[in-house]
């Protein structure tokens, strides 16, 4: 953020802050940001293996914040833990979309049941807390037009979009009947230090990162794709512009990245970046094939216009930035 960003940021110092999938990706960028102005944060999150959640993402700052172990799906954890914050960063999801096709009653509990059940403990015992809640571009579907604004409908192709759609109507559901005060981004392909590289649960990128770092070709599906790509920082930084902009209560927004490419350019900066590597690039397997979007770049127009916020790191930085915390740290990620 900008020096009138982090003015607005300081305002927020001494409020309790909430961050479900705080180990995560996003969720410990914005940890440390919020602990740096003053903020009283507490992390929740459940370490579940299958997730992005890594106690090595707060590690420099493990001694500022307070860390809750525990589901979202527990009501009654909830309960406990939501009386009395001001702010909740709601992180909190299944990402992989294979996954929601072969485990989708998970995804429902995630992505669905558990959010209804955040925001009933909220408006019984929390009703006046700012809530930002993490949605996705996977909602829209495959583009009928690009680049994809808010009018776009929403027709997604797998479970994970689906029960996504839904925890995102809930977040707003609730702002309009109960005047819980909720807004909705939808993210496109996140990215950074911190990201899972175990496999591509989270972002197809991490595994592609994790093998180029240990020498191994990795494999590039169709590669033709239009994809833009947000550097964790910026998504941090989106966040907080819009806990710290009442414009955006009550609305589902986009969020994009800082430039478009298709996932062959990409692949070859990401090798650019390791300093050698290679790629092979195949055919989608079927199974995946049904489940591509193809080309996808946001317009997030509405979200910069009400929040004066913007992408500052471009994606060649980013994916220096990302191959160099890797190479240090890459025995914490696999």
């Amino acid at each position: 953020m900008g020096s009138a960003g982090n003015e607005r940021l300081a305002g927020l110092a001494g409020a309790r802050i909430l961050i479900t999938g705080g180990l995560g990706l996003i969720g410990s960028v914005l940890a440390e940001r919020l602990v740096d102005v003053g903020c009283d944060v507490l992390l929740v999150d459940s370490l579940n293996e299958n997730f992005g959640g890594n106690l090595f993402n707060i590690a420099r700052f493990r001694d500022r914040v307070s860390v809750n172990i525990s589901d979202i799906r527990d009501k009654h954890g909830l309960r406990f833990l939501l009386r009395g914050c001001d702010l909740i960063f709601n992180l909190a999801g299944q990402t992989s979309h294979m996954d929601s096709m072969t485990a989708p009653f998970e995804d429902l509990e995630i992505n669905c049941l558990a959010q209804l059940s955040l925001l009933e403990v909220c408006r019984e015992v929390n009703p006046g807390v700012r809530i930002v809640y993490a949605s996705t571009r996977q909602v829209y579907g495959r583009p009928q037009c690009l680049p994809v604004d808010e009018s776009h409908s929403l027709q997604p192709v797998d479970v994970n979009g689906i029960n996504k759609i839904a925890g995102e109507s809930y977040h707003t559901l609730y702002h309009d009947v109960y005047g819980l005060r909720t807004t909705v981004l939808r993210l496109t392909n996140t990215y950074g230090p911190h990201m899972r590289i175990k496999d591509a649960r989270q972002i197809f990128l991490g595994i592609w990162l994790r093998r180029a770092i240990e020498g191994r070709p990795f494999e590039v599906w169709g590669g033709q794709q239009k994809r833009d790509f947000t550097y964790v920082d910026d998504a941090a930084d989106a966040f907080i512009a819009a806990a710290l902009s009442p414009e955006t209560i009550g609305k589902a927004l986009n969020v994009g990245g800082s430039e478009v490419v298709c996932l062959s350019e990409l692949a070859q900066m990401l090798v650019d970046a390791n300093g050698g590597g290679s790629y092979e690039q195949k055919e989608f397997p079927v199974e995946r094939k049904k489940i591509d979007i193809g080309d996808y770049y946001t317009n997030d127009s509405a979200f910069r216009g009400l929040t004066g916020w913007k992408p500052r790191v471009d994606l060649r930085s980013g994916l220096l930035k990302s191959v160099q915390f890797y190479r240090e740290h890459f025995a914490r990620y696999v």
